[in-house]
């Protein structure tokens, strides 16, 4: 019976690696439908993607989830180009989880280039059967 049981620990922790692996590729193609609804002001996108209680931090301040939608489906910011990698996913617990990269972006708001290239943090945790972005924050980088 001991035996049996050692057998099944093995196929056990590679069913969490592979769950593991797939919570993180699923996060990253969130991250990067983010990115692209982004240039193209698709605020419904937001609506759904970000939690209720979402915190941003940026180069002009703090930002709530209305915040965020509001200026997604405004004219006010112009991305042209973005492109976004080194991407890295830490799974802090089964509902969290803290994703960070590097970008790079060609975008302009209010007629001012957005400062790039730059890191970001871009933290989720899992509500319900979902995965919503909770915080988010970019730091720039030297070029």
């Amino acid at each position: 019976m001991l035996l049996a049981f050692v057998a099944l620990v093995p196929s056990a922790s590679l069913r969490a690696q592979a769950d593991d692996s797939a919570t993180k590729e699923n996060l990253i193609k969130l991250e990067k439908q983010s990115w692209e609804a982004w240039k193209n002001r698709d605020a419904q996108f937001f609506k759904e993607f970000l939690s209720d209680d979402h915190v941003e931090i940026g180069f002009y301040g703090a930002a709530n989830k209305i915040d965020v939608v509001a200026t997604v489906a405004s004219p006010a910011c112009v991305v042209r180009s973005y492109s976004v990698d080194q991407f890295k996913v830490a799974l802090l617990d089964g509902n969290t989880a803290l994703v960070t990269y590097h970008a790079s972006q060609d975008t302009s708001c209010h007629d001012k280039p957005v400062p790039s290239p730059v890191w970001v943090s871009s933290l989720y945790m899992k509500r319900g059967d979902h995965w919503l972005n909770v915080f988010y924050q970019q730091t720039q980088t030297a070029k």
